[in-house]
């Protein structure tokens, strides 16, 4: 039967006593050999030696210190209970005039050998559980990796379970000058970056870790793909530890054996860059007691826009979507995290004029985010007049509903495949970028009112309809992982960073330079604002730097690895051939708008070719009659007279090729 705590606490007294007991006449020995008192002393000054202690190991917490689990904070409280002990000792002696003896150092003496009767048990428990978890018969051996306070965090968790599931036999840091030292005992063989020597050296030595465990959470992006490539190579798996503030919460609560779950390392991990500054203060400024609308809100960026949004604390959020769950779930989950947002959640199609234009005058937006669209380049080309109706024509609905409402920005995402686009979803977002172009120009000629900031990005890692999630599927059935082409690259970005930079283009393009007339004035205040505002000016569009593409069968073999498997050997991978408008590469640029750097980090600015907001707007009346006719012919014929860079071939095989 296993003992309450009471049960336990009451055996931590037991023995602390016995301890009190024993330093007294080890104390008196030392102060005087032979100078014993007479025997009628002992028997009351043991028990006052002991009723000395006991309070003052209660307020100490002594009898609630697991031993085999003693620490520094441990030991900090059992000196200090030895030396009041001794001092309230010897001064009730002094008080009774019980103290026979004569030498002074008595009190130093008494609290040197109660703390190492006291703490010599709690030390040598604590060296029998490390020892039995360094040599944990069948643990596997790991090598971890991370920042040394995170690594001493995760050992420290090793060492207080009862059953260790691993041993640690070696630590790799973030700096070269720790090598040499040890953590908790266990000897850092080198840093992160040494991996692939450190592997080969332990190879040679017949040592080769069985897991490389990373403890800390903030290694990602290239020098985590570094890591993992020489693990790889040396055919050690890699996995990641629980988060270091669950097993801190757990060593502060004294719990027993918390949990020591590795988990794979994710694709989004290893494909994040380190999060560029971004204008936080700016961001709320733009957001915080205002009226926002999200269209799209139930999606993968229109989702997170809601979430930073709200975060940022609108006077009202608006979240708009055509599907029902997906407007549920984004509406439940922001009622949970931020409750104190004003909140409201609407089912609508942006191509439904009247109700969109009902929704606008109802909400009142002062800002608008426009993500809803049709994304899925096969599934547009399936049925070509949807894209048109949703990506073209509703985003005017969504911009003149907007605008007639008061709105004073809204903020439209288009997608790379809008560049030379062979799709039709890619020309439909074309021709929306060139909308939104029309009537921004406008605006910022003192005629419009409403601004319209366009921003333009790649991939979304995990997004609906994306490679991720596909793969993880593919993986989870036993594969085989199907790519079109080996040979296609696409960029990728996760959402957190994706979204965190739209807000970041919404604050630069709506800064008004009318508070500044001063050109100089207004650089000096915010260097390199001027040459945005001027690239906007004239129908400028923002481009998240989206970094280098990555190849798609990469991508799956790195998943297939992180998943504890080899490419080819455990799970297939197969080429499928290029679908309707697909490309091999996707273009951030159209070779007329060369990419200009901003001065923000992460944003660049491109000026794609304009028109006139009459005319645009006329066409969009027109392809959208005919789309709502049924006239694919008709439509696709006039899509392809607006977006003269559209080449939509009927042959897979050549529209990769067309793309660059």
């Amino acid at each position: 039967m296993a003992q309450t705590p009471p049960a336990r606490h009451i055996l931590n007294f037991a023995l602390d006593a016995a301890l009190a007991a024993l330093a007294l006449p080890a104390a008196l020995w030392l102060a005087g050999p032979g100078n014993w008192p007479a025997p009628g002393w002992w028997w009351g000054g043991i028990a006052l030696a002991v009723a000395t202690l006991l309070p003052i190991g209660w307020a100490l917490g002594l009898h609630k210190q697991y031993w085999r689990f003693a620490g520094l904070r441990d030991l900090l409280a059992v000196l200090a209970a030895a030396l009041l002990t001794a001092l309230a000792f010897f001064w009730l002696l002094r008080a009774a005039d019980a103290w026979h003896g004569d030498n002074p150092a008595f009190p130093v003496l008494h609290a040197m050998v109660l703390a190492a009767l006291l703490g010599a048990p709690r030390l040598l428990s604590r060296a029998q559980a490390l020892r039995r978890a360094m040599e944990m018969a069948g643990a596997p051996a790991v090598l971890v990796a991370g920042s040394a306070d995170q690594v001493d965090v995760f050992a420290s968790a090793l060492a207080r379970a009862r059953k260790p599931p691993y041993r640690i036999m070696g630590i790799l840091t973030r700096r070269t000058r720790q090598a040499g030292r040890r953590i908790q005992g266990h000897p850092i063989l080198g840093a992160i970056e040494e991996a692939e020597a450190v592997l080969e050296r332990l190879r040679a030595e017949g040592r080769l870790p069985q897991i490389l465990v990373l403890a800390s959470p903030d290694l990602s992006g290239p020098p985590l793909a570094r890591l993992l490539d020489a693990a790889d190579r040396h055919g050690v798996p890699v996995r990641a530890a629980p988060q270091p503030t669950a097993l801190a919460h757990a060593a502060r609560d004294g719990l027993e054996g918390p949990r020591l779950d590795l988990r794979p390392v994710s694709i989004e991990e290893l494909l994040d860059r380190p999060q560029v500054p971004l204008d936080r203060e700016g961001m709320a400024r733009l957001v915080q007691g205002r009226r926002v609308l999200v269209t799209g809100a139930g999606g993968t960026i229109g989702g997170e826009l809601s979430r930073q949004v709200a975060a940022l604390g609108p006077a009202m959020l608006t979240l708009l979507d055509h599907g029902e769950y997906a407007l549920y779930e984004i509406d439940l989950e922001l009622r949970e995290r931020h409750p104190e947002v004003p909140r409201r959640a609407v089912l609508a199609d942006i191509r439904d004029e009247a109700r969109i234009r009902r929704i606008m005058e109802e909400a009142r937006p002062e800002l608008v985010f426009h993500a809803a669209a049709l994304k899925h380049v096969p599934m547009v080309e399936a049925d070509p007049l949807e894209g048109v109706l949703t990506n073209a024509f509703g985003t005017r609905v969504v911009a003149e509903a907007a605008r007639a409402a008061g709105c004073a920005l809204m903020v439209f995402i288009s997608t790379d495949k809008a560049v030379n686009p062979t799709s039709v979803m890619g020309a439909t977002k074309r021709l929306a970028e060139m909308y939104c172009q029309a009537l921004d120009k406008l605006a910022r000629a003192g005629e419009g009112g409403m601004r319209c900031i366009t921003v333009r990005f790649g991939n979304v890692l995990g997004s609906t309809g994306s490679v991720v999630p596909l793969f993880r599927r593919q993986l989870e059935r036993g594969g085989p992982l199907t790519v079109t082409h080996p040979d296609m690259r696409r960029y990728f970005m996760t959402v957190r960073e994706a979204v965190g930079l739209v807000l970041q283009a919404a604050v630069v393009g709506a800064a008004d330079r009318a508070e500044a007339p001063d050109p100089a004035a207004a650089e000096e205040a915010a260097p390199g604002l001027a040459d945005v505002q001027r690239e906007l000016r004239e129908g400028g569009i923002f481009v998240l730097d989206m970094g280098e593409p990555v190849k798609i069968v990469d991508l799956a073999r790195r998943m297939i690895r992180l998943a504890g498997l080899r490419p080819d050997v455990d799970v297939e991978i197969r080429f499928t051939g290029l679908r309707p408008g697909e490309k091999l590469y996707e273009e951030l640029f159209h070779g007329q708008e060369p990419p200009r750097p901003t001065r923000f980090p992460g944003l660049l600015v491109a000026t794609p070719r304009t028109a006139d907001l009459a005319l645009v707007a006329r066409a969009l009346e027109e392809i959208a009659a005919s789309a709502r006719a049924g006239q694919v012919r008709l439509a696709l014929a006039q899509l392809s007279r607006l977006v003269p860079e559209f080449e939509h071939e009927a042959n897979p095989a050549r529209s990769g090729t067309a793309a660059r």
